[in-house]
């Protein structure tokens, strides 16, 4: 299949409007959609306890692994004070007995209020969103996107370079690891061009590298990209540097095997790009088995890491996108919560 870079028959993501592609935002409603995640912060952390979503529910479908998005998007749910049914994997739906796309979504749309699906299909949660009669959130089709990912992503990477006196605009990212088939990736790109004056410097393995379509999006819209051969070269000088794990479970056994092994990164090559303090990011899962070729556990006391922060946020933005999505004002949430009765915290 190929892959489409920008969609511009989606509209604008906002309320009854599914979320499909990042191609849905511009920066004034992206901006909307941060300033949301910031205003339920405490809620996300805990610290007060929220109903505006009280009687909603969440059709939570998962056809395809997954660990922190589908846990996050749950839990984002029900921290507004909304309920959710779950379905993980094609042996547990009616799928299995050949049930179509259309057919399922139409049946599991009556159930709900908004759907989040997750699909190793490219294209296919756009299908559930053509039959479904409620908002769909797509959690990751195939290779396609994954548009919570890099909106949580931007979220972070704005935050970060917050607390270091710079902005996104102008900044240098470096992103290294399966770039051809990691949908974070392509999301993530996509919506950072709605910035201005980035600098991207890539590292793939072979076989791995950015499709065509997705640079050529960037470029477009005047940022500059820079294929390097050697991970030093890519992250010597950058910002932030986004290393993502080869995804052989959209590989054969041969393309698989073919890619390179040890580790993607580690703080010996940061140390020899003189960039021990750049921020570092993954979209997780992270591969630690030995020889993964991914992003090094060693890197986890340098002061720039990121990833749980990432994860952190996950939980704010996508209560921002169910709230969006669901046409909850910020209003309504402040009235409808209270400071919890409970502690809930490590002595």
């Amino acid at each position: 299949m190929v892959y489409e870079p920008s969609a511009p028959d989606l509209p604008l993501f906002e309320q009854g409007r599914h979320l499909l592609s990042v191609s849905q935002f511009n920066r004034e409603n992206l901006r909307a959609l941060f300033d949301l995640a910031d205003a339920v912060d405490p809620i996300a952390k805990r610290q007060a306890v929220c109903t505006v979503l009280d009687g909603a529910m969440l059709g939570s479908l998962f056809f395809e692994p997954s660990t922190r998005t589908r846990l996050s998007f749950e839990s984002a749910f029900l921290r507004l004070g909304g309920e959710v049914t779950t379905t993980t994997g094609f042996t547990f739906s009616s799928m299995a007995k050949g049930e179509s796309i259309a057919d399922t979504s139409r049946v599991v749309s009556g159930y709900s209020d908004v759907l989040v699906v997750r699909h190793p299909d490219e294209g296919s949660v756009a299908q559930f969103a053509a039959a479904s009669t409620v908002p769909v959130i797509n959690a990751g089709d195939g290779a396609g996107e994954h548009p919570s990912q890099a909106l949580l992503d931007v979220y972070t990477l704005e935050k970060e370079l917050t607390t270091r006196g710079k902005g996104v605009d102008g900044c240098q990212i470096a992103i290294l690891g399966d770039l051809k088939f990691g949908r974070t990736v392509h999301s993530l790109m996509k919506l950072m061009s709605l910035h201005e004056d980035l600098r991207f410097t890539l590292f793939a393995p072979g076989g791995l590298e950015l499709p065509p379509a997705i640079e050529e999006y960037v470029i477009a819209r005047g940022h500059s990209v820079q294929v390097m051969d050697d991970v030093v070269d890519a992250v010597r000088d950058a910002d932030v540097i986004y290393a993502t794990r080869v995804q052989r479970e959209r590989m054969t056994e041969e393309q698989a095997g073919a890619n390179a092994h040890g580790d993607l990164l580690n703080k010996a090559i940061l140390s020899e790009a003189g960039n021990l303090d750049a921020i570092l990011m993954h979209p997780l899962p992270r591969d630690s088995r030995p020889d993964s070729y991914d992003l090094s556990s060693d890197v986890d006391d340098l002061p720039g890491l990121a990833i749980f922060h990432q994860t952190d946020n996950g939980l704010n933005v996508r209560m921002a996108i169910f709230l969006t999505a669901l046409g909850v004002s910020i209003e309504a949430v402040h009235l409808t919560t209270k400071q919890r009765p409970w502690k809930a915290t490590l002595r």
